[in-house]
C-alpha cells in the first residue's frame, strides 16, 4: 500500500503522482514546493528541533511528553456515499489514543451505513485505530518518528522562508 509524500497517510485508491512522488490528495501535492525550502536548513537544526519537540510538553493538553504525530483513520457512509479519511495530530501519547478512540467509535457507528464500500472499508479503519490504539502501529516512544521528522522540518522551513520573505520585502521598502 502506498503511502502519502508529504504527510505519510496510506492512499488505498488514487492518489496524486507528481514524478516520482505520491500524495493522497491535490492540497499534500502541492506542499511539494516546501521540498526546496527544506533543503535550506542545516540537519543539525532540524535534529535539534526534532528531540526539543519529541521531550516537550504536548502542544494539545501540555502534558509531558514524548510528543510526536498520531494518526487517527475515519469513515462516514450513507447508502451510495463512503467517505474515509486519516488525521495526523502532533500530540503526547494519550492525546493522540484518545482521538484514535474517538474515529474508531465514530467509524464504528456511522460507517457501515454505505454499499459497498462502507461494508468495506469500516472494518479497514477501525482496525487502523485500533492498532495504534494497542501500540502494535504507530511511532515509538523513544525515537521521533519520520513524520514528526518532516513536520517540525517543514515547519522551519516555513519560519526561514518567512524570515526571508520579510528581509525581502524590507530590502524593498529601503529602495
Amino acid at each position: 500500500m502506498a503511502t502519502c509524500d508529504t504527510c505519510g497517510t496510506s492512499i488505498l485508491f488514487g492518489g496524486v503522482k507528481v514524478g516520482d512522488s505520491r500524495y493522497c490528495n491535490q492540497s499534500c501535492a502541492s506542499k511539494d514546493v516546501w521540498k526546496e525550502m527544506m533543503r535550506l536548513v542545516p540537519e543539525a537544526e532540524v535534529e535539534r528541533e526534532v528531540r526539543a519537540v519529541h521531550q516537550g510538553n504536548c502542544p494539545r493538553c501540555n502534558g509531558p511528553g514524548p510528543v510526536d504525530i498520531y494518526v487517527s483513520h475515519k469513515v462516514f457512509s450513507a447508502l451510495a456515499f463512503t467517505r474515509w479519511s486519516s488525521h495526523p495530530i502532533m500530540a503526547c501519547r494519550s492525546c493522540g489514543r484518545g482521538q484514535q478512540i474517538k474515529h474508531a467509535l465514530f467509524s464504528g457507528v456511522l460507517g457501515w451505513w454505505g454499499f459497498p464500500f462502507g461494508l468495506v472499508i469500516t472494518p479497514v479503519q477501525v482496525a487502523k485505530n485500533l492498532g495504534g490504539i494497542l501500540g502494535m502501529s504507530g511511532p515509538s516512544q523513544e525515537t521521533p518518528s519520520p513524520a514528526l521528522t518532516r513536520t517540525v522540518h517543514r515547519a522551519l522551513a516555513a519560519q526561514r522562508r518567512a524570515s526571508l520573505t520579510a528581509a525581502s520585502g524590507q530590502a524593498q521598502a529601503r529602495l
